[in-house]
């Protein structure tokens, strides 16, 4: 009896120092967490926005995370596949480009509207006092498209292009990958494009309303023409060979970002933004189908 009795403390008492160092375990293995995100806007906003929130997540994660802008969907897309990139925020159609061409990710954390929708739109913005009324309107014109793993700026567009009996590289004068949304809004400011796409939450946010709020354009000078269906909003996405524990931690950090440090969140979304909430894959698996397709019209017309 007094052996058994000895085992059980035993066993009792390594078991409890094993949690800590499993802890220590990822931790030694990943000194530093490379977090990265597509471009959306030029590389100083995007590191004003996000500095507060890799310093959150570097505090409650107990280890170094590095902020890594990217040149273009593609950079995010290969640093994932690599595995020199642990977590990624990603456009829609990016997440699922990245699957479709082998990263070993998963989605963790998706961003919501103050409504608590999950979903946006692709618009087409012209000048306020162009005369184009529609997109059929534009034939022979410069269109501004984001980048070929864009779901707003391209991928949806494409796909709804496709169904008016558009072929964009017939149809248009030009097509130009402006290579953020940012630029697409300047290239119709700026007359190098009649029309751009771009991403829309609702009247009251949109890639717009951000650039008006930075006094780079003013609202009133641009014009709605087209708008998609609903898109399932962004998500947020980890290597999947992440140790589990180093895993939970992570999404338990994103996911409590908005209550744990509001200003730090609210500053990523200028608090136009719900919280972030759990998410899976399953959700982007219409997004995949998408890809898919517009890969097929690309292959078609040779682009």
């Amino acid at each position: 009896m007094a052996l058994t009795r000895r085992l059980v403390l035993g066993a009792a008492f390594a078991a409890s120092f094993a949690a800590p160092a499993l802890a220590q375990d990822w931790k030694q293995k990943f000194p530093e967490i490379v977090f990265a995100i597509i471009p959306q806007e030029n590389a100083t906003g995007t590191t004003e926005r996000y500095a507060p929130f890799i310093a959150y997540l570097s505090k409650e994660l107990g280890t170094k995370v590095t902020l890594r802008i990217a040149s273009d969907y593609a950079a995010v897309i290969e640093g994932q596949r690599s595995g020199n990139i642990h977590i990624a925020q990603y456009g829609p159609a990016s997440y699922a480009r990245a699957v479709i061409t082998g990263a070993k990710i998963e989605p963790f954390a998706i961003e919501t509207n103050l409504d608590g929708t999950r979903g946006y739109h692709s618009v087409l913005w012209v000048k306020k006092d162009s005369a184009f009324q529609k997109l059929e309107d534009l034939k022979g014109k410069n269109l501004c498209l984001v980048d070929p793993n864009s779901t707003s700026g391209n991928n949806v567009p494409r796909f709804a292009m496709n169904k008016l009996g558009i072929e964009p590289d017939k149809f248009f004068a030009k097509v130009t990958y402006a290579g953020s949304h940012e630029n697409a809004v300047l290239g119709v400011t700026q007359g190098t494009c009649d029309a751009a796409f771009n991403w829309w939450n609702n009247e009251a946010e949109s890639n717009l309303h951000r650039m008006a709020r930075k006094n780079m354009v003013k609202l009133e000078d641009y014009r709605m023409i087209f708008k998609s269906d609903e898109i399932v909003n962004s998500p947020m996405a980890y290597l999947v060979d992440l140790p589990a524990e180093m895993k939970a931690k992570i999404k338990d950090a994103v996911l409590g970002v908005a209550a744990k440090d509001k200003a730090a969140f609210d500053k990523i979304y200028e608090g136009k933004q719900g919280p972030l909430v759990a998410v899976d894959h399953q959700a982007y698996l219409p997004v995949m189908d998408l890809v898919k397709f517009v890969d097929t019209l690309r292959k078609k017309s040779g682009t």
